[in-house]
């Protein structure tokens, strides 16, 4: 069952009027046998109230029919069982009769299939662990030559317990047998493989009502919008204390797939992300207090409960035992140590450095500013203090720095930002154009607004590039845009993420006042971006002007890889005066020697080759299980390449640069491996030497 601590995004709040729709009929009657779970009263009327708001408010107008009904049936199934390893196809064919009526039970508060559905689903998996029960306490043979394809996400349901009962024979001797080959005596094995089934067993019992109501309600609003969510009382309650900006711990954003704990997004700048060994879709499988607690196996544990054990007293140290989500399939675990912090979102700033790049017989100084988001001190800023923190006030100092130190040129680099304020991502843009606007906002009424700089002044007019990656998001791909629009500059890197919506928290509970406890909150898709040319940023994101090897493809990773994103689409290009700094002659000369450099520079092909292996590795799908083949594969897997090193390398870091020699010649040798950075470097020297644009001055 999914549990999510949702992606720390930035909100306004909206005050929202609700008009309440008219009941379409009766509810239907459910029957329910002893031990099943059963929805409340209260949350038959919060259904009817998202329905209300979602029907009325939600940017996106989808059409309450039996399509809609179909996606949403979709979608708890794959929420409940992603890796159909529970239900079997008779099981599909038998709640199948609520694939086209889910759409009329919304307005009803009638929660009959998504309650009759998990019941089911809870009986097949409490089948599941008595099964596995049985079959732990058989002896197996890891002579025989046999296979285990633990990916089932695309297979079709089993079409019986018995074929089902083989994967997950096979399931339970896979881990035996890489404990075996790791060293683990056989009955410790056992034993504590029988005691995480156990364990799983006891969390499904204690599963609530409200932990079903809300699977079932984001397989709802996130059929309409991947972005809009709805929040039981204690989700909500951990997402404002993340939205607070201050908690202890490591920087993670987690989710529960399947029986996993899974890393969904990293704090930039947090001890997680620092560490360099933990990334986005990675699992944790244990979790050790200090450097010698004992691993506690939380496979199969709830979210929050997990969370409890990863955060902790800053300055603490956590152990956290990783299975890779990028590497081989059947890849070992990881062990990795983290000193927890306080983290404080707008602690994460930027920070400047100076490159100097050789480039024939001239050497470059270039400045580097990294931007892990886009940060403001908006309490500081209503009351108007000087010095309020802001990400456009700490690049206007550098910038004003490196005036005094003489750059030749500017590097921006936004990889792995995932936005952040609206207001700083417009400042920003404001230091490096006259004046103009920099966005435009679509509301679900279609009236469009723009977001303008009003001042004339520019802080830098010299040469620049900004590097942006797949994962680089809304108040990012809006700077990144307007840079190009004005050709202001030029965009290095991989097309960015695509999120070009946003989002309004709404709590519930002002619109159920007569409810004694907390309702919960919903998170709704109320605006669209779009760039001053007219095109949205919404699921293409910005297409850089140089595109550099990517390890991901748009179906896995992006807004484009979320079946219900909203469209692209254009409106009209609002009036705006580009600077011309980068014109069509100069940028097409730049091209054509990156594209030589593609095909002919060593660390682009190989890092172009690192990528092509890294995603055929993933791609596969089957592990030996037989002893002398498996620890064959686990030792082959030691001597390879590490490709999942380079992909980390080219997404590049945050990492912060210290003033003292020893970490300076750190610093340096951090930038030796990232091919991103380096030939950044080099078209923005091409550009410079060209003398396509006088050599940078600071104003």
């Amino acid at each position: 069952m999914k549990r999510i601590l949702p992606i720390l995004i930035p909100l306004s709040l909206l005050v929202v009027v609700f008009l309440h729709g008219k009941t379409q009929g009766k509810l239907e009657v459910a029957t329910y046998q002893q031990g099943d779970l059963q929805p409340t009263d209260t949350q038959r009327k919060v259904e009817r109230l998202v329905f209300g708001i979602l029907s009325n408010y939600h940017y996106r107008k989808v059409p309450v029919n039996d399509s809609l009904s179909s996606k949403i049936f979709d979608a708890y199934l794959k929420d409940l069982d992603p890796n159909k390893a529970y239900f079997i196809a008779s099981d599909i064919e038998e709640v199948e009769k609520y694939r086209y009526t889910i759409d009329e039970q919304l307005n009803l508060g009638d929660l009959t299939s998504a309650f009759q559905i998990y019941n089911l689903y809870q009986k097949r998996m409490l089948e599941r662990f008595a099964y596995v029960d049985k079959v732990i306490k058989q002896p197996m043979d890891f002579n025989i030559d046999e296979a285990y394809q633990p990916d089932r996400e695309k297979a079709a349901w089993a079409k019986s317990t018995a074929e089902l009962d083989d994967y997950w024979r096979k399931d339970v001797k896979r881990q035996l047998l890489d404990w075996k080959i790791g060293g683990k005596a056989d009955t410790t094995a056992v034993r504590e493989l029988n005691d995480r089934y156990k364990r799983s067993a006891k969390y499904m019992a204690r599963t609530r009502a409200e932990d079903v109501f809300q699977v079932f309600m984001n397989a709802y609003t996130e059929s309409i919008d991947p972005h809009t969510s709805y929040m039981i009382p204690k989700a909500a309650q951990e997402f404002n204390k993340d939205m607070a900006q201050s908690f202890e711990g490591i920087g993670a954003t987690l989710r529960l797939e399947g029986d996993y704990v899974t890393i969904q997004d990293l704090v930039p700048g947090g001890p997680a992300f620092r560490s360099k060994q933990i990334n986005p879709k990675d699992r944790i499988v244990g979790v050790a207090q200090g450097d010698d607690g004992a691993f506690v196996d939380v496979i199969g544990w709830f979210t929050d409960d997990a969370v409890k054990l990863i955060r902790g007293p800053k300055g603490t140290v956590v152990r956290l035992k990783i299975l890779p989500g990028s590497g081989v399939t059947g890849s070992p675990t990881t062990e990795v140590r983290i000193v927890r912090e306080k983290i404080k979102l707008e602690e994460q700033t930027a920070k400047k450095e100076i490159l100097n790049f050789k480039q024939g017989a001239s050497t470059y100084k270039l400045g580097l500013i990294t931007i892990p988001m886009f940060y403001r001190d908006f309490e500081g800023a209503r009351k108007r203090e000087a010095d309020f923190k802001s990400t456009s006030a700490d690049v206007r100092k550098f910038l004003n720095e490196f005036k005094q130190e003489g750059i030749d040129g500017l590097v921006i680099d936004l990889r792995n930002n995932g936005g952040g304020s609206l207001v700083e991502a417009v400042e920003l843009t404001g230091l490096f154009i006259p004046k103009g606007p920099v966005v435009q906002r679509k509301q679900s009424d279609g009236k469009i607004s723009q977001e303008i700089d009003r001042d004339p002044a520019q802080v830098y007019d010299g040469p620049m590039a900004i590097m942006i990656n797949r994962f680089s998001a809304s108040a990012s791909e809006i700077f990144a845009a307007a840079i190009q629009d004005y050709k202001r500059g030029i965009i290095v890197g991989e097309q960015s993420y695509g999120k070009g919506t946003v989002q309004s928290v709404i709590d519930l509970d002002n619109y159920m006042a007569n409810e004694k406890d907390p309702v919960g909150q919903l998170k709704i898709t109320l605006e669209k971006f779009y760039r001053v040319n007219g095109s949205s940023t919404q699921h293409k994101g910005v297409s850089p002007d140089f595109a550099l090897p990517s390890a991901f493809s748009a179906e896995e990773f992006g807004e484009s890889s979320q079946p219900s994103a909203l469209p692209w689409d254009m409106i009209p290009t609002t009036a705006y005066t580009p600077t011309n700094t980068i014109v069509a002659p100069a940028l097409a000369h730049l091209q054509a020697a990156f594209q030589t450099r593609l095909k002919t520079k060593p660390d682009l092909i190989k890092l172009k080759q690192d990528f092509e292996r890294w995603k055929k590795i993933k791609e596969q799908n089957s592990i030996s299980l037989n002893f002398d083949k498996r620890k064959k594969e686990l030792d082959e897997q030691k001597k390879k390449p590490d490709e999942s090193q380079a992909v980390m390398d080219a997404l590049g870091g945050t990492e912060e640069t210290a003033g003292d020699k020893d970490k300076k010649e750190k610093a340096a040798d951090k930038h030796a491996k990232d091919a991103y950075l380096k030939e950044t470097q080099q078209i923005l020297s091409d550009w410079i030497s060209s003398g396509a644009h006088k050599i940078a001055k600071v104003k």
